[in-house]
């Protein structure tokens, strides 16, 4: 085809009520040169999309798209963190939201369009509300419609999220919080091309029901894409019909059809394809010929009908009723499972489906293992990472090892996403949880089996997960009259196929699904079909990974680190810590563990000696708790004063036992009782309205038999002889000397009292 030229656009404007707010699609004013650009607006979000296209490459055989997603952290008022304080390569957020723009938008294309075709779309402005990844999608929608580019039809994109039952569209950052759904549907106006979404375990039937009313969502803003390009002043789109069958592929398949059935027959991947390949080769010595100047075919124009005649006969067999590999359109490929594969890591599964198989890793660490993820929105942890590779030879290839790649980091997402329903919240189990799935041979659907391998390791490594998850890859074929939906498809179902409709959960409900199609989209009883042969596949699935391991193990690897937490007020954290770190660090330095404390108070307490974690978990409740009164103490005499002894309940804190309340009897002095350095139990008795603190030996002691003095006490005295005069005669009361005893400072560390000031004093009054 030609290249495509900017059109004389005048400026437009639409406005369309979308949930809680009105979406705003502008064009004609921003990135006139591009050959369509719109800016779309919704609350105090905005997102410019530009489309353009190149022009024809002789020889080329394949659609190259480029989706480029970008935010600017500028939109949100923030400095790209790092050392680098501008943007550079694209986060994991950019890179699922290009791929989920390309998926729904690639299909829409003619068969035969092979110009290369970019889009850019750039956050300019975020709320931290609503988020900007669909208003990106529509507007790459919007660009190409409004542009000459030849797409064929315009798409609607929503979110759906549900707060307490109810289904929400285009739902605030605040309202997911609460949300038990976050789907994302894009379709045009006759069917959905795209989905992806997660979820709390739905059922089947209340998941298509969201995805119907995410559909006729989509039907509202294809109106307003529509009437963008009238008010732009643009005439209808025409684009010309495909280009037909060219004649070779007729002729391959009318001289070669039959042969090449039988070969497509053969079970097995590299069997199958070897007979194929080798076919190929006679099919081109035939019409290349050797030592001919000018044939009149060349070696690319027999690749493309051989292609050609490949996808032909694929289809021809699936739609008879039967498949390549012999199996029926529900059957599952043999599943094998086994854990605990490798031995120092702390969790690990091999899981298998016919020629798929993934290695699952899991690995526990502390709160310091935590990812920190920094973007449009505030900074937040995550406990729970999968990460997914692929590498060539596990499809029998040789190719250079690059860092991960989109596909890679989509079925990683894919997969976590999946399994983070079941992970139990961190107040049951404390750890950072890290899957790391290695694809050591793939033929179909190997984000699946890192879902199914996932759940496996998870168990192995003994996280108390909520249930297992399995999943399933459902495939389609399709054509005027019929269509064939497939069970576990293997490669070439996927790539000859319309549709790769992946679902995961457990046996409740779903928890990750994704559709991709080749096709212009697929209709209610497609997918709500698929949902359900999806749903038999998966329970299956689960009943061979519950026999290889029925639950999570009870215990954690002795090579991964015990965790304990606790919580203590956010008040006492900066007691914990000490000055200059000086109480955290000692702790650690006399127990082994390594202590971590968050702004919440939550603290975890992690190391490989499980005796020294749990002496820190004490020794830091002990530190923060609250003094009560009624509370039993194991404490340590730190001073001894004529009128009582001070006794260390807590470190940092203490109390003063009065020589009083040291013992049941009578006490002449302090160290006729305790010494310096004493463990004695005490009891609090008091707490003064400036926390101090006052125990009590004694109460803890049994009273002393009738008739008994104790120490020399006020017992039976004896004759004292003459007692001097009447105490009228000796001044006044003692009750008018004022309170000889209290506390000053309370959780200072200590008491300012008289003498060396390190008790009480007298009142001077």
């Amino acid at each position: 085809m030609e290249r495509v030229t900017s059109v004389l656009v005048n400026p437009a404007r639409v406005e369309c009520l979308i949930g809680h707010e009105k979406i705003t699609l502008e064009t004609g004013i921003f990135a006139k040169q591009a050959h369509g650009s719109v800016l779309v607006r919704y609350g105090d979000t905005v997102v410019l999309v530009a489309a353009v296209s190149g022009g024809t490459i002789p020889g080329r055989d394949f659609f190259p798209l480029q989706v480029e997603y970008r935010e600017r952290t500028y939109a949100a008022g923030k400095f790209p963190g790092g050392f680098i304080k501008r943007e550079t390569r694209p986060s994991t957020k950019e890179t699922l939201t290009s791929r989920m723009i390309d998926r729904p938008t690639r299909p829409l294309f003619p068969v035969d369009y092979f110009n290369e075709v970019q889009i850019h779309a750039t956050v300019l402005s975020a709320d931290k509300e609503n988020d900007p990844d669909i208003l990106a999608m529509i507007g790459a929608s919007a660009a190409l419609h409004v542009s000459d580019i030849p797409f064929l039809k315009p798409y609607g994109a929503v979110r759906l999220g549900r707060v307490n039952g109810q289904l929400v569209v285009l739902p605030t950052s605040t309202q997911m919080e609460e949300s038990d759904l976050d789907l994302i549907v894009a379709g045009t106006k006759d069917a959905v091309c795209m989905i992806e979404g997660f979820a709390r375990e739905i059922p089947e039937n209340e998941m298509g029901d969201a995805i119907l009313e995410a559909h006729r969502q989509c039907g509202l803003m294809i109106e307003a894409i529509e009437q963008l390009r009238t008010e732009a002043g643009l005439p209808p789109k025409v684009i010309a019909a495909a280009s037909p069958i060219g004649p070779l592929a007729e002729e391959l398949y009318q001289k070669y059809g039959k042969e090449f059935r039988e070969r497509y027959l053969i079970k097995g991947k590299k069997d199958r394809n070897t007979k194929l390949d080798e076919l190929k080769d006679e099919v081109k010595k035939a019409y290349v010929p050797e030592g001919v100047a000018e044939p009149k075919h060349t070696a690319g124009d027999v690749s493309a009908a051989f292609g050609t005649l490949r996808e032909r006969i694929f289809r021809e067999i699936t739609l008879s009723g039967t498949r390549i590999d012999g199996r029926g359109p529900k059957d599952i490929r043999n599943v094998e499972c086994d854990v605990a594969v490798l031995p120092r890591t702390h969790g690990s599964a091999v899981f298998q489906r016919g020629e798929t198989q993934g290695l699952v890793v899991a690995t526990l660490g502390t709160i310091a293992d935590e990812q920190k993820i920094d973007g449009l929105f505030d900074e937040y942890s995550k406990k729970f990472m999968l990460d997914y590779n692929f590498p060539p030879y596990s499809v029998g290839e040789c190719k250079p090892i690059r860092a991960p790649g989109r596909r890679e980091i989509g079925h990683g997402m894919l997969a976590e996403r999946s399994l983070k329903a079941v992970i139990p919240p961190a107040s049951r189990f404390p750890y950072t949880v890290r899957l790391v799935s290695e694809i050591l041979e793939s033929n179909g659907s190997s984000s699946m089996a890192s879902v199914c391998g996932g759940t496996l390791a998870l168990m192995d490594a003994g996280v108390p997960i909520k249930r297992p998850v399995a999943g399933i890859s459902v495939g389609l074929v399709m054509d005027k009259e019929a269509f064939t939906l497939l069970t576990d498809i293997q490669g070439d179902e996927d790539h000859y196929g319309d549709m790769d409709f992946k679902v995961a959960g457990t046996q409740k409900g779903v928890t990750g699904i994704q559709l991709d199609i080749k096709i212009d989209g697929v209709t209610e009883p497609i997918y709500r079909g698929a949902l359900e042969q999806a749903k038999e596949a998966r329970l299956s699935i689960l009943k061979t990974m519950l026999a290889t391991l029925s639950a999570p193990r009870k215990d954690i690897s002795p090579f991964a680190p015990r965790m304990l937490t606790t919580k203590i007020s956010p008040e006492k954290i900066g007691l914990l810590i000490g000055p200059g770190g000086k109480n955290i660090r000692a702790l650690q330095e006399e127990t082994g563990a390594k202590i971590e404390v968050e702004d919440d108070g939550t603290v975890s307490i992690a190391g490989l000696d499980s005796a020294g974690v749990e002496e820190a978990k004490r020794r830091v409740e002990a530190l923060c708790a609250e003094i009560k009164v009624g509370a039993v103490y194991e404490g340590k005499v730190i001073s001894i004063k004529e009128f009582g002894a001070f006794i260390e309940i807590a470190p940092g804190r203490d109390g003063l036992c009065h020589i009083s309340e040291l013992d049941s009897g009578y006490v002449g002095r302090v160290d006729d009782v305790v010494q310096i350095g004493d463990k004695v139990q005490v009891k609090v008795i008091a707490i003064d309205d400036q926390g101090r603190v006052k125990l009590s030996r004694k109460a803890l002691l049994p009273p002393p038999p009738p008739g008994e003095s104790g120490n020399a006490g006020p017992g039976d005295r004896g004759d004292r002889g003459d007692r001097g005069p009447p105490r009228d005669d000796r001044g006044p009361p003692r009750d008018d000397r004022g309170d000889r005893g209290g506390h000053r400072g309370g959780d200072r560390g200590g008491h300012r009292g008289g003498g060396d000031r390190g008790g009480y004093r007298r009142d001077r009054d």
